[in-house]
């Protein structure tokens, strides 16, 4: 059974009783106490994973009892109970740090789903601590997963680079976890405590860029209604990620660089300087060399951005981490879905590695987060995977665990032929149908079978 071990608080012996004897049924260790001051005193010799206590009682009240508890051992979770029509002392207790709370007169069956629900909800709270410092201590940069001779020669530069103070330019195709990479040399470096601030110039028009990194005044044009902090003041101390730094004007080249240079800036419409004291880190996915033999990106702003490179390579070439990648996708979805599914099939996990992705981790991050969405059981097949992903020629057949009748089968057999043959013909229906060898009106009967139409 459960095995957890329960303090019991009332100065009422009958509820005492009452609950000790439904409780230890359940299969949980029991203790009871008369009296608040009681209750402390067994808290303090031994450990107990719960304490249900009663609001009123002579002397140490529970709401007293319960801010004692919390001084003690903030995790220690607590049900109050209430008399019928004293809700407000129940609102009061929960929002001093009770988990639940009962009101009298209750039904057995109440406090045991109450309880069990506390223990569900710590069970699933250790697990998420687990898994948090499992990924810490495996991947402690930034939650960047892989084990691939590729990521860990990116890591070693992270880790080099991080303690200095010197401008860094992340490098890479889009998706590939520039952002990641930004963070992690901002929390291994000693400014790690302050601001992290992210700046993305490929979303901003180039009024409004000036704007977000320098701050305007009020007043400065029009709809500058306040006084606005610019993104260069947000990170003071701290460090300030330019994002798709490549699609910056020149205009704003300059602007950015005389803050570089000089370490000092005035926010538009205003005359006042403000000095600056920010580590820059910046990410493009263009190539800023031939920007600048093109004339669009400044050469003098490109070799103050580019101390140090780190450049990400895309998925497909740190394929030894794409099982890696999706495991810790599966289980972040897993939890935030509360679905039930437990594993990859081993072929669903070849459509993974086989895959190109253009997209690279953003993408796999996206197809394991439909996949869990969608999934029916407990192992994630090569179905449950978009069909770009499962390969233009690949049929997916996975017999179920469970089993499963050979009509249903042989019908998802069918359907995965159809939509790939639809998709080598471009869509054209009759020269799918003349591909199957069947009648055009069969098709499109199959087709509405399985709802295939758009």
């Amino acid at each position: 059974m459960a095995g957890e071990k329960i303090l019991i608080v009332d100065d009422e012996d009958g509820m005492r009783r009452l609950l000790s004897r439904v409780l230890v049924k359940q299969g949980y260790q029991v203790e009871t106490a008369g009296a608040g001051s009681e209750a402390m005193a067994f808290v303090s010799r031994a450990s107990f994973d719960l304490v249900i206590t009663d609001i009123h009682m002579p002397g140490m009240g529970g709401l007293e009892l319960l801010e004692e508890l919390r001084s003690f051992d903030p995790a220690l979770p607590v049900v109050v109970i209430t008399a019928y029509g004293t809700v407000e002392s129940a609102v009061q207790a929960l929002r001093s740090g009770a988990y639940d709370y009962l009101t009298k007169p209750f039904e057995t069956d109440e406090i045991k789903l109450v309880v069990e629900k506390v223990f569900e909800r710590e069970r699933l709270l250790a697990e998420n601590r687990y898994l948090h410092q499992e990924l810490e201590e495996r991947y402690p940069f930034s939650g960047i997963v892989g084990d691939s001779q590729a990521i860990q020669k990116v890591f070693e530069v992270v880790s080099s680079v991080a303690s200095s103070n010197a401008n860094v330019l992340v490098t890479g195709e889009s998706g590939t976890g520039k952002e990641l990479v930004a963070r992690s040399v901002h929390q291994h470096s000693p400014r790690g405590e302050m601001p992290f601030i992210v700046l993305n110039c490929a979303a901003l028009s180039e009024g409004v860029l000036e704007s977000e990194l320098f701050g305007h005044e009020k007043g400065a044009f029009s709809g500058a209604l306040a006084t606005k902090k610019g993104r260069f003041e947000l990170a003071h101390q701290g460090t300030l990620f330019i994002d798709e730094v490549g699609e910056m004007s020149l205009t704003a080249q300059v602007k950015l660089l005389r803050v570089i240079q000089e370490h000092e800036f005035e926010r538009v419409g205003g005359t006042r300087t403000i000095r600056s004291d920010v580590r820059l880190v910046a990410a493009t996915n263009k190539n800023l060399e031939e920007e600048v033999k093109k004339g669009t990106f400044r050469e003098d702003l490109y070799y103050r951005l580019n101390v140090v490179n780190i450049e990400l390579p895309p998925l497909r070439e740190r394929r030894d981490d794409i099982e890696a990648l999706a495991q810790h996708f599966l289980q972040k979805y897993v939890r935030e879905t509360g679905k039930k599914v437990t594993q990859i099939a081993p072929r669903a996990l070849s459509c993974l590695l086989a895959y190109e992705w253009p997209g690279n981790v953003r993408e796999l991050q996206n197809v394991m987060e439909r996949a869990v969405v969608l999934s029916k059981g407990e192992v994630l097949t090569p179905r449950d995977l978009p069909q770009g992903v499962q390969g233009p020629d690949q049929i997916c057949l996975e017999v179920p665990e469970n089993g499963g009748s050979l009509t249903e089968i042989l019908e998802d057999l069918e359907r995965q032929l159809i939509i790939q043959t639809l998709n080598r013909q471009g869509g054209s229906q009759t020269k799918a149908a003349e591909s199957l060898g069947i009648k055009r009106t069969t098709l499109r009967y199959k087709m509405e079978k399985y709802r295939l139409f758009d």
